[in-house]
């Protein structure tokens, strides 16, 4: 056997040294791009797993000695996530739910199986790699400065922290670009907390959220009785900001009558509130950002050239998810953390193929798209694991006509959207059928009213394994 360094290795540990080999070299000639190495007791095997990671261990449970329950214990002591499936020539059921509940992953009876161990094996690589994964993408995650909170390892997210520690260091106005959903509110935090001014708290106005008639109050604020309800004088939002920086979310909304008191304010660095008939010096950095291409505002006179001639002195544009589609499975695991923590919950993770569909799924809202799709993920799902069946069943409801959130909402031409929408109607149904009849073709067959073969037909087309849904152990049709 390969005595390979190597994190993808196999460990068998049986004291029938003959029985362990045999096992071994099935597992070889099943799995020939993993390492097997064999033990023949429970000390062995704890030294072998100090010195080097394993994927998966398969153990005996009656050994002279530590048994297979001790060994279990420990190696699960020393490795929290080795995946773990224990053999015995006594298997009764009182000794499988000890097993399992001792932290085995599978429990299988000897004389074992070809085709029922290669099974077993499969399925317990592959919550190895799930294993791996969850361990890598949560170290990316809490990689970095500590609260450091933009989430990715694209080449477009680090030109864009590279482009936010270069404009942190200096005063110049930042104006943030890029789509709705993308983060530009995240950068722009980040921006203020690295720059000079980042112990005081920044100061925000949405420029869409604040009606047209009471926005320069908001900003520059107001003496006593300058109008009908203003019984008291109140503190603009530049004033507030003082020593700190002020952010303008979405500026392409500001109305056009605020524009020049916004430019003279950004000029002259003071303010007059509503009403006074004194200017307040400020000191205030700021920063600007819009999901509207400005230089076309420009051109249909909604927005003043030297207004943004005055914010665009220093630009940095978000990219879209479309741009890095590999950090979907960094902010999925990010956001799918944050989501169990604030529900009170236990800890979830998804399967490798979850993370895969969520990678190739488009998400015109960006971000904070991802975020609510993962939120719904982790509401829904009732179980520590979501898999890609279960993405996909919720993607599919997402997407239902009538949702809002589907294709018919958009301008895709009627036939393209009426094909996807069966497709993914189609999908979800097959997935739902394979799990609840766990991958009996006949069986889905009598429930969905279909031939067998139409239904082996619709499996094949869309790529589904029957045998994914099956239970360890249990044989083919």
């Amino acid at each position: 056997m390969h005595e390979t360094i190597s994190s993808d290795a196999i460990l068998v540990v049986d004291d029938e040294s003959h029985f362990a080999k045999g096992v071994a070299r099935l597992i070889q000639k099943g799995f020939p791009e993993h390492p097997v190495l064999v033990r023949t007791s429970a000390e062995e095997a704890l030294e072998t797993l100090q010195e080097r990671p394993c994927a998966l261990l398969l153990t005996d449970v009656r050994m002279p000695g530590q048994d297979g329950f001790a060994l279990l214990e420990r190696a699960l002591s020393q490795e929290p996530a080795l995946t773990v499936v224990m053999l015995s020539g006594y298997g009764s059921v009182e000794v499988a739910v000890k097993a399992l509940k001792s932290g085995a992953y599978d429990f299988l009876t000897k004389p074992v199986d070809q085709d029922v161990l290669f099974r077993a094996v499969a399925k317990a690589l592959d919550r190895a790699a799930l294993a791996r994964e969850n361990r890598r993408l949560k170290a990316a995650v809490d990689a970095g400065p500590a609260g450091q909170r933009l989430i990715g390892e694209s080449p477009a997210m680090r030109q864009l922290r590279e482009e936010i520690e270069a404009v942190a260091s200096n005063d110049y106005t930042v104006l943030i670009l890029g789509e709705s959903g993308s983060g530009k509110e995240l950068v722009a935090r980040t921006i203020h907390r690295l720059s000079r001014r980042g112990r005081a708290g920044l100061v925000s106005l949405n420029c869409t959220a604040v009606p047209e008639q009471i926005i320069e109050s908001e900003l520059f604020g107001h003496v006593r009785g300058a109008f009908t309800g203003a019984v008291k004088a109140r503190q603009g939002l530049f004033t507030a900001a003082d020593g700190s920086s002020l952010l303008l979310d979405e500026i392409g909304d500001m109305p056009l009558t605020v524009q020049p008191k916004l430019l003279r304010a950004l000029q002259e660095r003071e303010v007059r509130p509503v009403g006074g008939s004194e200017n307040i010096r400020v000191d205030v950095r700021i920063l600007a950002s819009t999901n509207l291409n400005l230089e076309a505002r420009m051109a249909s006179g909604e927005f003043r050239e030297d207004l943004y001639y005055r914010l665009n002195v220093l630009t940095v544009r978000v990219p879209s998810l479309r741009e890095r589609p590999k950090d979907v499975g960094l902010l999925a695991m990010h956001f799918l953390g944050r989501t169990c923590t604030e529900l009170d919950t236990g800890e979830k993770e998804f399967t490798p193929g979850a993370l895969d569909f969520l990678g190739s799924r488009h998400w015109p809202g960006n971000v904070r798209e991802l975020l609510n799709f993962v939120r719904r993920a982790a509401v829904f799902s009732s179980g520590p694991v979501i898999t890609e069946t279960q993405v996909r069943l919720l993607d599919a409801q997402v997407r239902a006509p009538g949702s809002g959130c589907g294709v018919a909402t958009g301008l895709t031409p009627y036939v393209e959207a009426k094909e996807r929408v069966v497709d993914d109607f189609t999908r979800a149904y097959v997935l739902r059928l394979m799990e609840r009849t766990k991958g009996n073709v006949s069986q889905a067959a009598r429930l969905s009213g279909l031939e067998r073969v139409s239904v082996q037909k619709i499996l094949k087309r869309l790529g589904i394994d029957p045998a994914g849904f099956r239970p360890p152990g249990e044989p083919a049709e």
